[in-house]
């Protein structure tokens, strides 16, 4: 008996078990299995939601890649994965794609653990040439001869990583080959006859043995030489926007159109014969052949599941129910109506930091930097400097990218910078890769920095408001998604700085909750007849406070959606030892390994933060 996913299947894709099947097809053929990979991934998105419209747009250039090269020996790294989904179709993963980013299933990005076919695991973007070039070392310093190849993304070009990883291959003079997949690139040429045959001649082995013989011959009359270099030099870069990459060392190819499949493989044999840097430049359309996906990519980018046929999404949001990104939003754009100095800065997450209304509202004071995280808080830092006050929206995950800039651009300086850090804490369906597990400790330890944790959507607006009016750097962290309901109030009201609070009174035990585990605390408490404190501050932690529990509790537990190590607990275990109070203490919080993908409820199963495992572990204590 099939599978439901089988029967979405076509034929040609049912042959295709991994990339070795797919090389017994004719070039002809490719065109076929390329509109059935597209009809099953858009199916098999539809039930499981993910990422769609950067993989709709690669499938081509995914079958050409595995046709050409003899993936698994053959290196083979995607940038950031969001495109991978066609990838682990063709290797071997077509039948578990049901199970895509749920709590035992496979990963939404790349997993070494996952498939030999994995090369690098990918889930932040820009690593691609590096790892590939590191790839390439090693197999040189081995004496292995393959192939790496690096598939990156026009966005994920803009980090500055990127273009340090293309600066030192192309000083190294190692066998690379550098795709970019141009789905937006203002500077890309028309893509029509012209570029394609360009691009088949400039890659045709007979042009390139041309090319380096006759500048071997010609070089050693006097003044030839240079004219020739001039001369090659002047017409590609009139007609081809590639002068940057060869300047870095690399020989540029393209662009070229990347869903014309026989252009493609033809392509790819002729730069599978060169050696070197490489770079080739492909040209895609983002969403390709799912019309709601082409209309609006940016929609289609992420999505939960929808109606294949028309592309309607299911499970909207409770209607006037808010997420903290929503309050954000709201919250961001409103203190910007009422103080000119409030500018808005982000690193390429416009839509899932909340800023899709400040741009529009405030285009002259909105600031999207591009995949450079570094960058965003510098760029913030400089404003600070001259009377603005920025606030930078950021991922926790993306936070960690720009730790030396958060240290010595911004808390070094006590510079007034705001930092709303989105996803703190678990993500559910995006896994490992871009859990904010981390923030608490690595910023903790930073001097001039204050850290807040809202218990809920009321108190995130009043904490970002809290914050901003501080003289100094301040993040908030809150989490994914929804909080526990509480309808954020309007104005401007702020909170006591430093100061928590007692949100129910019990014996014994006292539990001191920070941030997002707060209505689990509650739950814990009405179970075991125990005190809540609902923290707050992480950093100037509520000191008073933690003495007057310890104080009057025989056992204190720490909640954090955080890793253990270097957290909130840590905070209040080195508070007590500097007091010198001696009293009992459990932590909770994230354990000591990256949980995989499920919903968030799932994973704090998995990590025991659930009110039923607390309980349980603190009635074993006691």
């Amino acid at each position: 008996m099939s599978t439901s996913s089988e029967h979405q299947t076509s034929s040609l894709l049912q042959q295709i078990n991994l990339p070795e099947d797919l090389r017994l097809l004719e070039v002809e053929q490719l065109d076929v299995l390329a509109g059935e990979l597209r009809r099953f991934l858009v199916e098999s998105v539809s039930r499981t939601g993910g990422h769609l419209a950067a993989g709709l747009g690669v499938v081509e250039l995914t079958i050409a890649l595995h046709y050409v090269f003899d993936t698994p020996r053959d290196r083979l790294i995607w940038d950031v994965g969001h495109q991978a989904y066609p990838h682990k179709i063709l290797t071997g993963r077509r039948d578990r794609m049901h199970s895509l980013r749920q709590k035992g299933g496979l990963s939404g990005f790349l997993k070494r653990a996952e498939s030999e076919y994995d090369a690098f695991g990918a889930g932040h973007s820009s690593t691609s040439i590096g790892a590939a070039l590191g790839m390439a070392v090693a197999a040189k310093l081995e004496g292995i001869q393959r192939e790496h190849i690096a598939v990156i993304g026009d966005g994920a070009l803009s980090a500055g990583m990127a273009f340090e990883a293309l600066n030192h291959a192309g000083a190294l003079d190692m066998d690379l080959l550098v795709v970019l997949n141009d789905n937006d690139m203002s500077i890309s040429q028309p893509v029509g006859a012209v570029s394609n045959y360009l691009a088949r001649v400039l890659s045709s082995r007979f042009y390139n043995k041309m090319r380096e013989g006759g500048k071997n011959v010609l070089g050693v009359m006097p003044g030839v030489r240079d004219l020739v270099d001039r001369w090659e030099e002047h017409m590609k870069g009139m007609l081809i926007p590639g002068t940057l990459f060869e300047e870095l060392g690399f020989n540029y190819i393209g662009p070229i159109d990347g869903h014309d499949l026989p252009l493609m493989v033809q392509t790819l044999y002729n730069m599978r014969q060169m050696r070197g840097p490489r770079f080739l430049h492909v040209v895609t359309q983002k969403g390709r052949g799912f019309a709601p996906a082409e209309g609006d990519p940016c929609v289609y980018h992420g999505v939960g599941p929808f109606d294949p046929d028309t592309g309607e999404q299911m499970g909207a949001a409770v209607p006037g129910a808010k997420t903290y990104t929503q309050v954000f939003s709201d919250w961001v754009c409103e203190c910007a109506a009422v103080d000119e100095r409030l500018v808005a800065i982000t690193p390429a997450m416009c839509e899932g930091s909340g800023l899709v209304r400040f741009a529009n509202e405030f285009p002259r004071r909105y600031f999207d930097v591009g995949i450079a995280e570094q960058h965003a808080l510098t760029l913030g830092a400089g404003m600070a400097c001259d009377g603005l006050k920025p606030v930078v929206a950021i991922y926790s995950t993306f936070l960690q990218r720009a730790y030396d800039q958060l240290i010595h651009d911004i808390a070094l300086q006590d510079l007034d910078v705001t930092l709303a850090v989105d996803r703190a804490g678990l993500v559910g369906p995006d896994g490992a890769t871009h859990a904010g597990s981390f923030d608490l400790s690595y910023a903790r330890c930073i001097p001039n920095l204050a850290i807040l944790a809202p218990a809920d959507e009321n108190e995130c607006r009043q904490m970002l408001q809290t914050a901003w009016e501080y003289d100094g750097p301040a993040m908030v962290r809150f989490p994914r998604g929804a909080g526990p309901g509480v309808k954020p109030e309007p104005g401007r009201e702020t909170l006591p700085w430093g100061k928590g609070e007692i949100r129910r009174q019990g014996r014994d035990i006292a539990l001191l909750c920070f941030g997002s585990l707060l209505s689990v605390g509650l739950e814990v408490a009405e179970e075991l007849d125990a005190t809540v404190a609902n923290m707050r501050f992480i950093k100037p932690l509520d000191g008073t406070l933690v003495r007057q529990l310890a104080e009057d509790h025989r056992l204190l537990i720490t909640l954090e959606e955080n890793a253990l190590m270097g957290g909130a607990g840590s905070a209040v275990a080195e508070c007590l030892h500097g007091e010198g109070l001696k009293v009992d203490v459990m932590h909770f919080g994230l354990p000591d390994e990256y949980l995989e993908q499920g919903t968030q409820a799932e994973q704090l199963e998995m990590a025991g933060l659930t009110a039923e495992e607390i309980c349980k572990a603190i009635r074993q204590r006691l």
